[in-house]
């Protein structure tokens, strides 16, 4: 991808060209942000909460109590780490009687994916290795992508090679919806250990459980009960973006007082700090359980919605997909049967089906779907 382009009063003007990796960039997540947008579609292409469900009452109480008790401190600048008390908050709540945290092992991010870019700003040099299963997060792919690091396949059970950290979503993963096992993490936490790699536990999805078991989190699976703060290799990303709103942009790392100090810095040269306002806003919504209250909410109604979508798959797409349902999260993850399937075909064919404005010739139409179905 080239930014030149030569200049209107001055063909032999040319201006710089944009940085290398833009060139290997996409726009498919700007595209499933797009299509949440449009009038009488529904968009099944990202992991986009319901609108209609968020919890706004709430919302707007916590913020006329944000606003009551932290007044200015709530509308100023705040520290690169985070709003004191909301990093103490964070601390107490993940806390357990195996895992012990304290503020320093927490840093307030803006959404957990600033959380996600940062590991990579200050761990990856270029040409640096980062394991992660595959399919893996896009979100986390864009945000390494400036770093230019090179990928291997998350492996349980052989020994890991040379890398700076390994990614992983445990719990109802973006975007296969998996959930991996006790002896799963087991055995990701025996081959951190033993290489010294840094395991990444991003769990944006985690409390959307709609059947079967809780698991552990690797957090707290590496805990050393003996110690007064958490120093283990797992570095825990969370976020109120599924269970209030994502409009807050609020989330945070938990992790080892050091790489909090390094993500910590990583993030004064990203954004200062995170919005001191939704920090006080998210403070309040902690403190009351707003989020806790609203989760039962959520599991009903979006259990109904995955049952719906897989009811309505088995009827129609069974010949050409297979899938497994979910026992949470947000993404149900098909594999076409047909190895010639077009899915960029298809894409385009789903946005004119689902799109009121399309006034398309049935015959146009079923030529294109004739196309992406081989």
């Amino acid at each position: 991808m080239s930014g030149s382009r030569d200049s209107a009063s001055d063909p032999a003007m040319r201006r710089p060209d944009f940085a290398a990796w833009m060139g290997q960039g996409n726009s498919i997540t700007q595209q499933f942000l797009s299509f949440g947008n449009r009038p009488g579609l529904i968009a099944l292409s990202g992991g986009l909460p319901a609108a209609e469900l968020y919890p706004v009452d709430d919302v707007q109480a916590a913020t006329e109590r944000a606003l009551a008790t932290h007044g200015s401190a709530a509308l100023s600048y705040g520290a690169v780490e985070g709003f004191p008390e909301l990093r103490e908050t964070i601390a107490r709540r993940l806390s357990t009687e195996r895992l012990k945290l304290t503020p320093e092992n927490v840093l307030i991010t803006t959404g957990s994916l600033q959380a996600v870019e940062l590991i990579g700003k200050a761990l990856i040099d270029a040409g640096d290795a980062i394991l992660a299963e595959y399919p893996t997060y896009l979100g986390a792919l864009d945000a390494w992508l400036p770093r230019q690091p090179r990928y291997a396949e998350l492996a349980y059970r052989e020994r890991w090679p040379e890398a700076k950290f390994a990614y992983v979503v445990p719990n109802f993963s973006n975007p296969t919806g998996a959930v991996l096992a006790r002896a799963e993490r087991e055995a990701l936490l025996a081959r951190s250990e033993e290489s010294g790699i840094w395991l990444v536990e991003d769990d944006p999805y985690g409390e959307l459980r709609y059947d079967g078991a809780v698991q552990p989190s690797l957090l707290e699976m590496s805990a050393r009960p003996e110690s007064t703060v958490y120093d283990g290799p797992v570095v825990h990303l969370g976020t109120l973006s599924k269970t209030i709103a994502p409009g807050l942009r609020v989330g945070w790392a938990v992790g080892a007082p050091e790489m909090i100090r390094a993500l910590a810095q990583a993030k004064q040269g990203s954004d200062l700090s995170t919005s001191t306002f939704c920090q006080a806003v998210s403070l309040e919504l902690i403190r009351a359980d707003a989020d806790r209250r609203h989760v039962p909410t959520l599991v009903d109604a979006y259990r109904e919605r995955r049952d719906a979508l897989c009811a309505a798959a088995q009827e129609h797409l069974s010949d050409l997909f297979d899938w497994k349902v979910p026992e949470g999260g947000m993404f149900v993850w098909m594999t076409a049967r047909r190895p010639g399937l077009d899915t960029n075909a298809l894409l385009s064919f789903a946005l004119e089906e689902g799109s009121p404005s399309c006034r398309e010739a049935s015959s146009t139409r079923a030529g294109r779907r004739a196309r992406a179905f081989g």
